[in-house]
């Protein structure tokens, strides 16, 4: 089966959208690509609510609050990591790519990812950096973007977060990724005035140029049929 013909890459700017409708949205993504190889990738960009969000292996040690009504909601899902926050003001994407039109390599597509972020910040003029045997980019040794994925059938979800201009407070109440010794981020500590709306469309060119791509841009209409067919109650999984 040939892919190199398929460059193109359907984007969705969702605005912000309930983790519940965002994470079943790419089930549903992903299902439909593993039936069928050859649909075109996407990526939806999007911000949360507040909300907390477990990998599927990861430890309750890290989440240093009781759950309950007056707390954002604390889901756990399928992908790798320990414990995260999203808020509005963080920027996130979910890459719904087939690998096999690239590099079915995980450790590969995990650095693809930080070089979307890194070129960003090249953009921005901040100094960016990856840590050794870490996943995530960094400024001055604060985590500003958090990266966790699932891949099936060499299919992927879920993917990365952009702390833009979020209220940080939030990822007070947990050891972020699991890392008690490095502080979270944010590009408005370093750039006050920076928002998701100036950062978004230099996530879109340094996505397009570090895998390749000519996005199709689907309609707000699309998009909103795509969301409504999914705002349905959702179960929160057992931790």
């Amino acid at each position: 089966m040939q892919y190199a013909k398929h460059r193109v890459c359907q984007l969705y700017r969702l605005g912000v959208v309930p983790y519940a409708e965002a994470w079943l949205l790419q089930q549903q993504l992903v299902q439909e690509r593993r039936s069928s190889p050859d649909l075109q990738d996407v990526l939806l960009l999007l911000e949360h609510p507040p909300v907390y969000t477990l990998g599927q292996g990861a430890s309750l040690d890290f989440v240093q609050f009781i759950p309950g009504p007056s707390m954002p909601e604390l889901v756990r899902v399928e992908r790798g990591g320990e414990v995260t926050y999203h808020c509005p003001g963080q920027l996130v994407g979910y890459p719904i790519l087939n690998l096999r039109r690239h590099q079915p390599d995980l450790h590969w597509y995990l650095r693809q990812l930080e070089a979307v972020i890194l070129a960003v910040f090249v953009q921005l003029g901040l100094p960016g950096e990856r840590r050794p045997g870490m996943t995530g980019v960094w400024i001055g040794g604060r985590k500003v973007a958090a990266i966790g994925i699932k891949v099936s059938r060499w299919i992927t979800m879920h993917g990365f977060a952009l702390n833009v201009c979020p209220d940080l407070a939030g990822f007070g109440q947990i050891v972020p990724c699991g890392l008690r010794d490095y502080p979270v981020g944010s590009l408005a500590e370093f750039l006050p005035n920076i928002t998701v709306e100036a950062v978004q469309p230099l996530i879109e060119a340094a996505f397009t140029q570090v895998f390749g791509y000519q996005f199709c841009l689907q309609s707000p209409g699309q998009a909103a049929q795509r969301l409504q067919a999914q705002a349905v109650p959702h179960q929160q999984e057992g931790l």
